[in-house]
């Protein structure tokens, strides 16, 4: 879309043994600055194609690409039940989406929802093509992150490596490291309706943020093995349960508490949609950094 561009001109002219000044004006069309083209890899996934539809609503960025293994041929917008295709197939090679966009020279975000073993390879072809990403892949290993650390800094290329898209989340997780300063007993209760990884990211995200801090937790019960207790994470004494029951929501809760007074934080997820909000910010910022930057929260 083009963006209509007006100035004024002062210009003389001589009548009459004086000069009179009247302004004119000149107006010119200038293009409009171009979206951002969003390739979405995972796109046939549950996660992949709620943020077909974010990216499509979202202000100033479009889906440009979508890339899975499944429903290969198959149009992205028809399988995420928009009304109309948006004429985009699923393909299966990375490589030749990437290089069909990069000679548009507009600027691109791979957004990577595949496995932790295909992400290095996935970040290294996006920087490659000049591309940024934003990666969401639980259980990815910090070697892989502090390998990718190294490859964006030389290459200059901005890329987001996140445990959680989930901006309650985040705030969960600041209001524990705040609490943690005040309270000497702490247990993380988590919930999902069915079995995955456990404890899961987010458990353990919060647990490795609130340990270290110079703050030994649940003294009176750090050293019991009854595995009813709870798995403890690090060597702070965090102990984190886990739930399993078809039904409930992906909860989180943490209980800090002391004599006299208990203090919890929850949050809950009952959709995928609540991770898009997180997604679209991540997108807009990433375009703006030249190295990698782990986790969402250095954006908020």
């Amino acid at each position: 879309m083009a963006a209509l561009s007006c100035k004024f001109h002062p210009t003389t002219y001589k009548h009459c043994n004086f000069f009179t000044k009247i302004p004119s004006i000149s107006c010119s069309f200038q293009p409009s600055q171009s979206s951002i083209k969003v390739i979405i890899n995972g796109a046939a996934k549950e996660i992949g194609r709620a943020a077909v539809l974010a990216v499509t609503k979202a202000r100033g960025m479009e889906v440009a690409g979508a890339v899975d293994s499944y429903l290969i041929g198959e149009d992205i917008g028809k399988v995420c039940n928009m009304e109309e295709a948006l004429e985009i197939p699923i393909i299966n090679d990375l490589t030749m989406v990437l290089g069909s966009i990069s000679q548009t020279k507009a600027t691109a975000v791979v957004v990577d929802f595949t496995d932790p073993s295909t992400v290095y390879d996935n970040v290294k072809q996006a920087t490659a093509f000049g591309m940024n990403s934003v990666v969401y892949v639980p259980r990815i290993k910090l070697e892989t992150v502090s390998a990718l650390s190294a490859f964006c800094e030389k290459a200059s290329m901005g890329c987001l490596v996140t445990p959680t898209l989930s901006i309650g989340s985040i705030l969960l997780q600041q209001a524990a490291i705040s609490a943690s300063f005040h309270y000497n007993n702490v247990e993380i209760v988590e919930s999902r309706a069915t079995a995955g990884d456990f404890p899961s990211q987010d458990a353990v995200q919060i647990a490795n943020n609130i340990s270290n801090l110079g703050q030994i937790y649940n003294r009176d019960d750090n050293s019991t093995d009854i595995q009813a207790r709870g798995q403890v994470l690090g060597e702070d004494g965090v102990r984190v349960h886990s739930m399993v029951l078809p039904g409930l929501p992906s909860s989180t809760t943490v209980y800090f508490s002391r004599p006299g007074e208990v203090y919890t934080l929850k949050h809950d997820v009952t959709d995928v949609q609540c991770l898009m909000p997180g997604l679209i910010l991540a997108i807009r910022k990433v375009v703006r950094i030249k190295n990698l930057v782990y986790g969402l929260e250095k954006f908020l």
